[in-house]
């Protein structure tokens, strides 16, 4: 239901009482201005169609009403093709749900604890497959505390026996992958624990159940510090885990090269390379400034660019700067870009001569294409934009006092909770044209 305009949209994702220094968004929910659900619906035609290019200018301008995010976000993100009908999106979702369900139980024969309401903080297994035993002690506690095992339900101990009576594993993507589960647990623990949301056991081992399934899917890049973060909205918005998951692995495709790493590379150095690279054309001296310090790899950008600000901005304003930054990047061709690490069904899916219309891309996509840069080589996020203007707002600052790398830490640092989305789209948009102009030259 529509709210009076100029509402802040922090009363739908509640705060923990005891949680006082929480910053407060800044996004207003504004009649004319954000997606509301009414003009959202009326966007399809009685089969289903989509005009998403009538919804795209509205997000930028105002973001998307809390009670349609989720749905709108799985079209922003590609999980549904504009030009299908209820029914065929019906069938596709269906469809992911039991391949959800199919992955979900190979993972609890596997380790019987997925999807048992239990999940776990401490090490099951050793690094040459040994179990580890009797790792779960049974204890109820609250989510920040992050003992061991979590329980739920009253659920049967059979799935706990089973868990601490485990096998020598010789299988290594095995190994690898229960490698990973106590560190998923402990990160589930950290992740949004201001929000009342969290309190909830269940919505915990959810957030759980969805990573781990991934980290066995997605064996190039299992699991990462940071996936919480990335995956911690969808569980919000979306009440089906199975429609959560999907919704993850989605953004995941555009994100997984930021999470693979090798002994000698970080996943997100390509985009700090292009981050540099971008800084040098755009603002030469500010660039000449942080090579002088010792910031020339332009580390110290690596958080905002790995987990997408949501260390820099309160909840309500990350999810609002997500949005905007994805209906300015849409391309009609989504759901078919970007890596695909799942079934080759997923890959063919909607894949039938598609044509692309400009009018439905975003207006981030629609200077890509007019620039031509597409055709040379593939286009740099708007992610690497939006740090630019980070970096660009702060420039006369990081010019007089940064005299070390921790002065450049300690004034983006200085960011948190302070950066206004809309200004700083807007900002990444400026700089993006600027860089295109730049760039162009000999």
């Amino acid at each position: 239901m529509w709210r009076d305009p100029g509402v802040s949209a922090d009363s739908f994702y509640e705060i923990r009482p005891e949680c006082t220094d929480v910053p407060v968004t800044r996004f207003k929910i504004k009649a004319g201005k954000t997606l509301s659900a009414r003009k959202w619906h009326a966007a399809f035609t009685p089969e289903g169609y989509l005009d998403i290019g009538k919804t795209l200018s509205r997000i930028y301008r105002g973001g998307v009403h809390p009670s349609i995010k989720g749905e709108v976000w799985e079209f922003l993100l590609g999980c549904y093709d504009p030009k299908s009908t209820f029914e065929e999106r019906y069938q596709i979702r269906q469809r992911r749900r039991m391949q959800y369900a199919t992955w979900k139980e190979e993972c609890r024969q596997l380790f019987p604890l997925v999807g048992s309401g239990r999940f776990v903080t401490a090490p099951v297994i050793t690094e040459d497959g040994q179990p580890i035993q009797d790792p779960l002690v049974l204890k109820e506690t609250s989510p920040a505390k992050g003992l061991a095992v979590h329980p739920q339900h009253n659920n049967s101990p059979s799935s706990m026996d089973a868990a601490n009576n485990l096998e020598k594993v010789t299988d290594k993507a095995v190994v690898q992958w229960m490698l990973t589960l106590h560190q998923i647990g402990l990160d589930v623990v950290r992740t949004d624990r201001t929000l009342v949301f969290y309190e909830k056991q269940e919505n915990l081992s959810k957030l759980w159940d969805i990573l781990a399934v991934y980290a066995w899917i997605d064996k190039d890049v299992g699991y990462g510090q940071g996936m919480c973060d990335i995956c911690s909205p969808m569980i919000i918005l979306l009440d089906d885990e199975a429609d959560a998951f999907w919704c993850f692995e989605r953004l995941m495709r555009r994100l997984r090269g930021n999470f693979r790493c090798t002994e000698s590379s970080v996943g997100v150095a390509a985009q700090l390379s292009n981050l540099a690279s971008v800084t040098q054309v755009i603002d030469p001296k500010l660039h000449k400034h942080l090579e002088h310090l010792g910031g020339g790899d332009y580390l110290f950008a690596f958080r905002m660019l790995m987990v997408l600000f949501r260390r820099e901005f309160s909840f309500c304003d990350s999810l609002y700067l997500w949005e905007m930054m994805w209906a300015l990047e849409y391309d009609p061709e989504l759901f078919l870009m970007y890596e695909m690490p799942l079934s080759a069904s997923e890959k063919a899916e909607g894949s039938k001569g598609k044509t692309k219309s400009i009018r439905q891309c975003g207006k981030y996509e629609r200077e890509i294409v007019k620039s031509g840069a597409k055709n040379a080589e593939a286009p740099l996020p708007m992610s690497i934009f939006l740090v630019a203007s980070v970096l660009k707002d702060k420039s006369a600052k990081l010019l007089q006092e940064a005299r070390g790398l921790d002065d450049v830490v300690k004034i983006l640092n200085d960011t948190t909770g302070n950066i206004d989305a809309k200004k700083a789209c807007s900002g990444a948009m400026k700089l993006h044209k600027k860089y295109l102009k730049k760039a162009k030259k000999p």
